[in-house]
């Protein structure tokens, strides 16, 4: 292994030919590409976000090709299930907000789960002019079977990682997520 390909500085050997590239060894040449080009660039940051990304990315594509798509609804749709299941009845406006959907996205996907039944849509009694969604027992049974298998495949993950690093990479994108000294902006 030449330098090059040690550049990433996990051990990863990182190709030099663009052509032998992968999903996760693209990041290591970015970086390095990218600082070679423009030498202000933090890399250190660079390769955090994009690494965060692509694991994200990786871990969703598993989640829904190995359990959601079989399950019959998508990653989305897992989510705002996933929700009304913990969370119990709930406006739209709320479930987009637990869920980090917009609200647009929301009402798409609940056409979809309430003509499939599993979801309820009515007007809140609170407030008419707010929809209220609920899990039908259809839904209930197919969030709680699938979330099995789900938590199934979590556990595929989460085995590369000791216990104790399990705990302290939760610590650390907590932080991340909570950070104040930055502005971040959420669905919110």
């Amino acid at each position: 292994m030449t330098d090059a390909e040690r550049e990433g500085g996990d051990g990863r050997a990182t190709p030099e030919n663009v052509d032998d590239l992968d999903f996760l060894s693209f990041v290591d040449f970015a970086v390095r590409k990218t600082t070679r080009a423009m030498p202000t660039v933090d890399p250190i940051s660079m390769k955090l976000v994009l690494e965060l990304t692509r694991v994200a990315s990786a871990l969703v594509y598993d989640l829904e090709s190995t359990v959601h798509r079989p399950g019959g609804w998508s990653w989305p749709g897992f989510r705002v299930l996933f929700v009304l299941w913990l969370a119990g009845p709930s406006e739209a406006k709320r479930v987009a907000k637990l869920s980090g959907m917009s609200r647009a996205a929301v009402s798409a996907l609940v056409n979809t789960l309430e003509r499939d039944g599993y979801v309820i849509r009515r007007r809140s009694e609170v407030d008419r002019r707010a929809v209220e969604l609920s899990l039908t027992d259809a839904g209930l049974d197919a969030i709680t079977t699938t979330y099995a298998d789900h938590n199934r495949r979590e556990q595929v993950w989460a085995d590369a990682l000791t216990k104790p690093e399990r705990m302290v990479l939760i610590g650390l994108l907590e932080k991340l997520a909570t950070a104040s000294s930055v502005e971040i902006h959420t669905r919110d």
